[in-house]
């Protein structure tokens, strides 16, 4: 009887903990209300099979107790029995695939006036690529990339110059405007899903997948990988913001163009210098940087991240809260860098500085640091030397103050609270993984050490290795 009993109790518990359950679907965004309606199918098939089955057991348990005097009856064939459990299991079986089978006929089939979008997986961010004017999407080829051809652009291929391009940014989509998305991957398999929207697609190197979708309403969501990618799986996310029209288009404005990454001047290094007479002023002479002033050291920083930076704060996403006191101080001075040739003119000068490990003045556990520090390596390289396929900046020979500094921001949200800036969010996720200021400083003293014992190149040149050369033709379905 107490088995009878505790069946009975995870059945009805079951049945309660249904409805009282705070785990239910997001509000859905999207037009895909027949992904959850096949899923609710699905949902109360099964819960009524499993209602059923657990009473069975129940009633069975008790109806067949052992009990002095009675014997069991031995009945090998019941055809009836078995009709019975044939059909109603087959009813159950096609009750949950044909809502599936409904809404993956719809699902595979793009209406024609959908626009397209192209997202790009890599370890451990998205990138996203929208037609221009000509409402066409370029070619793209592995053999292209490098840091400053992230996406791969053909440029021999015209149709690609007006491609806007979101490089590890938020993407926006227009209210009630079908999405026809192409997937690629550059490394290894990625899922994108946006929970409100319901639609889901691997991104698969080497090839092309799609789905479609449209948004319905307007509002901002977040990405997430739902395969599981590597140790960062779960710090891959995107926003994505669904605009209305006035909104949209300002947004698609104000993107570069792949001709806008093309026609980027090179750096003057003499023209930079007199550029670098304001930050000189906090960040020292050599770039050597000020702790008096709370300027890290610049030199043999990437070239890559310090563009990035620059625009970040000039973007508002760095330097914007309250709590970041010499965020806020560093805002307007990006501002006095008022368009790319200048930006790109202060960071060749600051690269041809000599580059000097900058003193260390943190102390701490060298050999509990390095055990730490291997969760950074996956992104940061083990020598700490940085990686512009990751976006994770060079560490080895930085300001340690600064490092450490950085870190508690992080964690308490400070540096990475805009839900756009996706690759500081990241870094919120990561820096938790270290307990208290004994690991901070136990780290960055490791990282001290690796500054010691070698010189970095300034990584601002370099492959990014695993997309596929592959066309749009190649994806199933395509026109």
């Amino acid at each position: 009887m107490t088995t009878a009993i505790i069946l009975l109790i995870v059945v009805l518990g079951s049945v309660v903990f249904n409805y009282l359950s705070p785990w239910w679907f997001t509000e859905i965004a999207s037009n895909w209300g027949n992904i959850d309606f096949a899923v609710f199918v699905t949902f109360w098939i099964c819960g009524i099979a499993f209602i059923l089955v657990g009473l069975f057991m129940v009633w069975a348990i008790w109806k067949y107790r052992r009990r002095e005097g009675q014997q069991a009856a031995y009945e090998p064939e019941n055809k009836r029995l078995e009709w019975i459990l044939t059909i109603v299991t087959t009813i159950g079986v096609v009750g949950m695939l044909a809502p599936g089978l409904i809404v993956w006929e719809e699902y595979v089939h793009v209406p024609d006036d959908a626009r397209e979008v192209e997202i790009i997986g890599q370890q451990w961010s998205w990138s996203y690529r929208l037609p221009g004017e000509d409402g066409r999407l370029g070619l793209v080829d592995v053999r292209f990339m490098s840091v400053d051809n992230p996406f791969g652009m053909d440029p021999d291929d015209p149709y690609g110059a007006d491609d806007v391009l979101v490089e590890r940014g938020a993407l926006h989509l227009l209210k009630d405007q079908p999405v026809k998305v192409l997937l690629r991957s550059k490394d290894v398999l990625h899922d994108f899903y946006v929970p409100e929207f319901r639609a889901k697609m691997d991104a698969v190197p080497g090839m092309v997948t799609y789905m479609w979708f449209t948004p319905t309403k307007t509002g901002i969501y977040e990405v997430l990988c739902a395969e599981l990618c590597g140790i960062g799986h779960h710090t891959m996310r995107g926003t994505v913001i669904v605009d209305e029209a006035e909104e949209y288009e300002a947004w698609v404005a104000s993107r570069p163009t792949w001709s806008d990454y093309a026609a980027r001047p090179a750096g003057d290094a003499v023209a930079g210098q007199a550029g670098y007479v304001v930050c000189a002023a906090c960040h020292g002479q050599q770039g050597e940087g000020m702790f008096a002033l709370h300027a890290p050291k610049l030199t043999g920083q990437s070239a890559w991240y310090m563009r990035a930076q620059i625009d970040a704060y000039k973007r508002g996403l760095r330097g914007t809260h309250p709590e970041d006191e010499y965020g806020q101080q560093m805002a307007p001075m990006a501002a006095t860098l008022f368009d790319a040739a200048a930006v790109e003119n202060v960071i060749a000068y600051i690269q041809s500085l000599p580059d000097e490990p900058a003193v260390a003045t943190i102390e701490g556990d060298v050999e509990r640091g390095a055990d730490l520090y291997r969760g950074c390596a996956v992104c940061h390289r083990a020598d700490g030397s940085g990686s512009s396929g990751t976006f994770a900046p060079r560490l080895a020979g930085m300001s340690d103050w600064y490092l450490a500094r950085q870190i508690v921001l992080f964690q308490q949200h400070i540096r990475g609270h805009d839900r756009t800036d996706t690759l500081a969010r990241q870094m919120t996720f990561m820096s938790k993984q270290l307990h208290g200021q004994d690991a901070i400083n136990d780290v960055v003293a490791y990282i001290n050490e690796l500054g010691r014992q070698g010189r970095f190149a300034s990584n601002a040149h370099g492959t990014r290795d695993g997309l596929a050369a592959v066309t749009h033709a190649d994806a199933p379905g395509a026109e």
